[in-house]
């Protein structure tokens, strides 16, 4: 995000080609349903729904990975949407995304089973907002056309939506076997119910109010292009769209339940891996380390950390396939806003300010390099990869 220096070093950290990646064509249905249950570990606390990201320059971030080309190995992420846009940039050959929260978890099988049933872009939105889809749009139609005749409005047709929701539900519980629970149903049902009622101007906020959503929402963080005018969402293209829908239709996006401090989940999936030869290539860990850093933190203000914080984070990090190539990816802020001066208050009830400093990236292993000598010790020292 801050110009050719950034781009050129993220290139230089992404363009080598992930050796010796076993083909993985499919995950079958019993492969998917004993990777998505067996490595979920305990859940946790969040202090917003989260439906989308509030993320809106994260265009320039897939623009630099997407032109060191298809490199496969695998994906790692946390939270809504904004994985897809980084899935289409980086082309892994299966993702394995995170979340604390089990209604984010069954977002994303929402996501699964819109994927698998909608043919293209149209249909999908079609689909998830639970709106009729325009006649006559043609499916390599740009995104802006798109979303100028569906507009912003809500859907009102309940009926649809009820008939969507059994569908989907179908998918995962008859075509996949998935055991989702009553109370596995019912966050489904909400997520669902959420994009009908708020329609496609659906933001990071939701109902809730006094949250910052990034001054966005989902039509326009689909919409979203690099400084060259490129598309670079999900839905940018068709397809884009296509690459992700053939990854889901065939079980390779893997939700998990995780905490990224705890003893479980991201250490299952790094063994997952490795007993297929595929190497991580890049891990989006949001801006994970806010909590991560801060175990004190109020649970209104994100949930209490109890398994151990950054450091065991980092021990989970050590245990992935990794090489030279695989990169650690965070929020990725303007070039004003990565400067910005923020106030954190301490455990101790003190306010300090600090420097965000934020760089987009960073390798794998030159953080944990940095850690080991020391060099970290605090979330701004994280976020400057410990230089």
């Amino acid at each position: 995000m801050r110009g050719t220096l950034i781009a050129g070093a993220l290139l230089l950290l992404v363009a080598a080609p992930i050796a010796s990646q076993s083909r993985l064509e499919r995950l079958s249905d019993a492969e998917f349903r004993s990777l998505f249950a067996d490595a979920s570990e305990l859940g946790g606390a969040f202090h917003a729904d989260n439906f989308t990201s509030n993320e809106p320059h994260f265009a320039n971030t897939a623009a630099a990975l997407a032109k060191s080309g298809p490199h496969g190995g695998a994906y790692l992420g946390v939270g809504p949407e904004q994985n897809f846009h980084y899935i289409a940039a980086i082309r892994p050959a299966i993702a394995l995304v995170f979340d604390i929260r089990r209604q984010a978890v069954m977002q994303h099988l929402l996501f699964k089973a819109l994927f698998e049933l909608s043919v293209d872009r149209v249909d999908f939105i079609a689909r998830l907002f639970s709106l009729p889809a325009p006649d006559g749009l043609d499916r390599m139609a740009s995104i802006d056309t798109i979303w100028r005749r569906f507009g912003e409005t809500p859907g009102t047709d309940r009926a649809r939506l009820t008939a969507n929701i059994t569908e989907v539900e179908s998918r995962l519980s008859r075509t996949h076997g998935l055991a989702l629970s009553d109370e596995d149903l019912k966050s489904l049902e909400y997520v669902y119910e959420a994009y009908f009622r708020l329609g496609p101007a659906i933001d990071y906020a939701g109902d809730q109010q006094g949250l910052t959503t990034g001054s966005t929402n989902f039509v326009k963080l689909t919409s979203a292009v690099d400084d060259a005018g490129v598309p670079r969402s999900f839905l940018g293209t068709d397809e884009q769209y296509q690459f992700i829908k053939s990854l889901e239709s065939r079980n390779l996006i893997v939700p998990i339940q995780a905490d990224f401090g705890g003893p479980k989940a991201v250490r299952a999936a790094g063994d997952f891996l490795r007993a297929r030869g595929v190497t991580v290539s890049a891990f989006y860990i949001s801006n994970v380390e806010q909590y991560l850093f801060n175990p004190s933190m109020p649970r209104a203000r994100g949930g209490q950390e109890i398994n151990g914080g950054w450091r065991a984070f980092y021990a989970n990090l050590a245990a992935l396939p990794a090489n030279d190539s695989t990169v650690i990816l965070r929020v990725p802020y303007s070039p004003a806003e990565a400067k910005l001066t923020v106030l954190r208050t301490q455990p101790d009830g003190t306010v300090r300010s600090m420097r965000r400093d934020a760089e987009p990236f960073c390798g794998l292993k030159e953080l944990l390099a940095a850690d080991r000598a020391g060099k970290i010790t605090t979330q701004a020292d994280a976020t400057r990869c410990g230089r």
